[in-house]
């Protein structure tokens, strides 16, 4: 909270820090492994943006939310076939253990909504391959259910030079990619020909209701370091996003 009082509007972040991901059962093969430390970099850069958001006067009152797991095998691995019953409540089944960033994003996007109430929620992940298919290794990847939170997201990235491009954003062509005969839904694709990028990050919006969410979500990811053509870390982003974002409507009017 600022020191001298927040504005009113209350933000939280929240970021995907898989400290390491083998795949889990569904494990990484091919060298696809090799890496994957870095699958914690939604986590870190929000840390570091809340760093700098901080020691720069942020007058939002500012949550920040680190979903730190591992992605290993062993006795008490999760596996496919298993069905988790999430912080929301909502069931999943899981068909692909490899899909494991959603989960965890679910589970902190729901403690978030529901914790602090806030007026707008953004988490970053390094979500899914499928993002380096539709935007490329330089463009961070943005969906939000928010027209103003998107085009502000832009923005901001042309501003800091930690660029990022709208994704599409349609939950109700979408949603069958997940359907399940067991629970609320699956956590991967049926059909990776069915705006694959799009559908895993509606994913983790569905498995969390937006129970005590007065505003937009918006879920941006981006390629993994190792696999990024330049230095960019993506702390720039949200840094930037915060202050662009105080000039911009907070709420969602859908």
């Amino acid at each position: 909270r600022p020191k001298g009082g927040a504005d009113g509007k209350t933000v939280a972040w929240v970021g995907k820090g898989i400290v390491y991901d083998t795949g889990g059962l569904s494990l990484k093969v091919g060298g696809s492994m090799c890496g994957m430390k870095t699958d914690m970099g939604g986590a870190a850069a929000m840390l570091a943006a809340f760093r700098a958001a901080v020691l720069g006067g942020c007058a939002h009152d500012l949550h920040l939310v680190m979903c730190i797991a591992e992605n290993a095998i062993g006795p008490g691995a999760f596996r496919n076939d298993d069905i988790l019953v999430m912080h929301s409540g909502k069931t999943v089944e899981v068909n692909n253990t490899d899909a494991e960033g959603r989960l965890v994003l679910a589970d902190g996007v729901s403690y978030a909504a529901k914790t602090f109430r806030p007026d707008v929620l953004v988490d970053m992940a390094t979500l899914t391959g499928a993002q380096m298919v539709t935007t490329g290794k330089k463009h961070a990847a943005v969906m939000s259910d928010s027209h103003d939170l998107e085009t502000t997201a832009v923005k901001a990235g042309q501003a800091c030079g930690d660029l990022a491009h709208p994704l599409l954003y349609c939950p109700e062509e979408l949603m069958a990619e997940f359907k399940s005969p067991v629970a609320d839904m699956k956590n991967s694709v049926k059909d990776r020909m069915n705006a694959q990028a799009s559908s895993r990050g509606t994913s983790s919006g569905a498995i969390c209701p937006k129970t005590g969410l007065g505003g937009g979500y918006t879920l941006i990811w981006r390629a993994p370091a190792h696999l990024r053509t330049d230095a960019q870390l993506g702390m720039a982003w949200p840094s930037s996003w915060s202050s662009s974002a105080s000039e911009a409507k907070l709420t969602n009017s859908g």
